[in-house]
């Protein structure tokens, strides 16, 4: 009898010794996972702050002969990146106007008809939208947009681009989110008389409001970096513009810029590190979203 209950703890001892080896080593991994992710953020901050200021934000990117004099002079670069943060607003807010309806739409369409064939097409096609590269989206753009309509590079075409881009986050998050919602509230809605669209836009789109917003911001965060589709699209503006027919800057553009201009290397830092913090802040919004009105049923 005391050799079986010797050999039970010792088989326990075991167990339990291997159950905190593996929690441990999943500890170091997730630590190590993220050191590079604090090394990059340790990197941005040291480098990128010297260059916010004040006009950081309301003046445009400087040119190369003031950049060149201030480094020489050991001085802040003058200038900032005004044309970038206006011409982003612009083309990430008119593509978010084009991609939010249809994705919503599209997503509903998939959440109320997910065993239809054409319902699996466009599953499909969304499926394939996500692995599309960047650079292949700004072609289409170039083709869609930049040579029939605008007969140039402009804004609007960026914001076609990185609509296609935003759409998938948009269309699996709604169609996941309307999943989750009981088939009974639809009924009940229904049965006191709601006709059938007044009972998906008022009672079960509302019900799912937070999954859908979250899949709205992150898939603002995402194309709020891209710079591929933008180089084939918008080009890129040395002014602040706001006309949708003619080139525009970004953010990511003037990051690019300034990596081919050696006398602004120290601007490239500064960008990339608004940038950085600006996507931060949209996911950290969709997770307040997520779980301020998250569903529960």
């Amino acid at each position: 009898m005391n050799t079986s209950a010797q050999i039970s703890n010792a088989k326990l001892n075991r167990r339990l010794l291997k159950d905190k080896l593996f929690t441990y080593a999943i500890i170091f991994l997730a630590f190590l996972s993220s050191v590079p992710l604090f090394l990059i953020l340790f990197e941005l901050i040291k480098k990128g702050y010297k260059q916010i200021n004040i006009s950081f934000f309301y003046k445009v990117a400087p040119d190369t002969m003031e950049a060149m004099v201030a480094v020489k002079n050991n001085e802040i670069i003058p200038g900032g990146i005004a044309n970038g943060i206006v011409g982003t607003l612009i083309i990430v807010g008119m593509a978010s106007l084009i991609a939010i309806p249809v994705g919503i739409i599209c997503g509903m369409y998939l959440a109320e008809n997910s065993k239809g064939k054409f319902a699996g097409v466009v599953r499909f096609i969304v499926d394939m939208l996500q692995g599309v590269p960047s650079i292949v989206l700004g072609v289409i753009g170039y083709i869609w947009v930049v040579k029939p309509i605008t007969a140039g590079f402009s804004g609007l075409a960026g914001s076609v681009a990185l609509s296609i881009m935003m759409l998938p986050s948009i269309v699996r998050s709604t169609e996941e989110t309307l999943k989750m919602i009981p088939g009974t509230l639809k009924e009940a809605a229904l049965s006191l008389g709601v006709p059938y669209h007044k009972t998906m836009l008022r009672v079960v789109l509302p019900s799912g409001i937070s999954g859908i917003l979250t899949g709205v911001i992150l898939g603002i965060s995402r194309i709020a970096g891209e710079t591929a589709p933008l180089m084939l699209t918008a080009l890129g503006s040395a002014a602040i513009s706001t006309d949708i027919t003619e080139p525009s800057s970004a953010i990511p553009l003037l990051v690019w810029e300034f990596y081919n201009d050696p006398n602004l290397v120290d601007m490239i830092w500064s960008a990339s590190l608004f940038l950085l913090i600006l996507i931060l802040c949209l996911n950290l919004t969709a997770k307040a979203i997520a779980k301020r009105w998250k569903v529960q049923y």
